[in-house]
């Protein structure tokens, strides 16, 4: 028999490596570049150091004052809001036949699905501002409000609205995963939980349903992550404009977006991504301490 070469496994791997190198590695290393320059996309980029950073944290007042908090307030709510939802709707299902529970995980993971135009058209109706709009024709036909309302135009109502609508569809491939997580247990381990004195459902969660599930916790948790920062564009598609209206709606994503594509200020866009790419970096090493398998 042929012994396999030592290094035979990388070329199986090389098709992976080398489009990760051209199309993470390469944008990042570039990212990090431009951030240290100005960059009109035109002339050539000019070394500056670190003025663009110096400029987001000391002369950017709406990133400071709108984009700032409403990321984090964002991420707060969607990251572990939706995190915790995709567990819990994955635990209730695991409790059911399997024929009622496929046709259930279908209806739950397919709004993760939708492609993000089709999703906004789908809830600009429903939040639209004149009395044919779903929620607006309830409202007048309840009697609970005198005259249409300008949901998605509205300062008041619009990152209320990003976050109801990023909650509906963050039920993605993180629930599938917690979904087969909770299925795949050996139910003998919650059986010895009982004779060792487990003494009811929410025991049983956190003594052996999470801890036994701890990889299929880790990847919901870096796509919950990955999502939630992916789905800030929606205030922009939601309103129609960026910056959306007052910077009610403003997150990173569209921040960098109204930089780099609108302004053409590329090297300051590419301080922010770098910021962003860190925020993200971070987010995603706290995961692993909270579910990454202990040595």
């Amino acid at each position: 028999m042929k012994k396999p070469k030592k290094y035979e496994a990388y070329w199986y791997l090389s098709p992976y490596l080398l489009m990760f190198f051209m199309f993470i590695v390469v944008p990042v290393l570039v990212a990090i570049y431009l951030s240290f320059t100005s960059f009109n996309t035109i002339e050539l980029p000019k070394w500056i150091g670190f003025k663009n950073y110096t400029a987001i944290f000391t002369q950017d007042d709406v990133f400071m004052q709108n984009v700032l908090p409403n990321t984090i307030k964002f991420a707060l709510i969607v990251g572990p809001g939706g995190y915790v939802i995709s567990f819990l709707l994955a635990w209730m299902l695991a409790q059911i036949s399997p024929k009622p529970r496929t046709i259930l995980a279908l209806i739950i993971y397919s709004p993760s699905m939708t492609i993000g135009v089709a999703m906004t058209v789908v809830w600009s109706i429903f939040f639209s501002g004149d009395q044919t709009g779903y929620l607006n024709a309830f409202l007048l036909r309840m009697g609970l409000i005198n005259m249409p309302i300008q949901w998605l135009q509205s300062p008041e109502y619009l990152m209320s609205i990003m976050i109801i609508v990023s909650l509906w569809g963050s039920m993605g491939v993180g629930f599938l995963a917690m979904l087969a997580g909770v299925l795949n247990i050996d139910q003998s381990i919650y059986e010895a939980g009982y004779i060792d004195g487990i003494k009811n459902r929410f025991q049983e969660i956190i003594h052996i349903t999470i801890p036994s599930m701890k990889p299929q916790m880790l990847f919901g948790a870096v796509m919950a992550v990955v999502t939630t920062f992916q789905s800030g564009d929606l205030g922009v598609q939601l309103s129609g404009g960026n910056p959306t209206p007052q910077n009610s709606g403003q997150v990173m994503v569209n921040h960098i977006a109204d930089y780099g594509l609108i302004r053409y200020e590329m090297g300051y866009a590419s301080a922010l991504s770098v910021i962003l790419l860190v925020g993200i970096y971070g987010l995603s090493k706290l995961s692993w301490r909270l579910f990454g398998e202990k040595d």
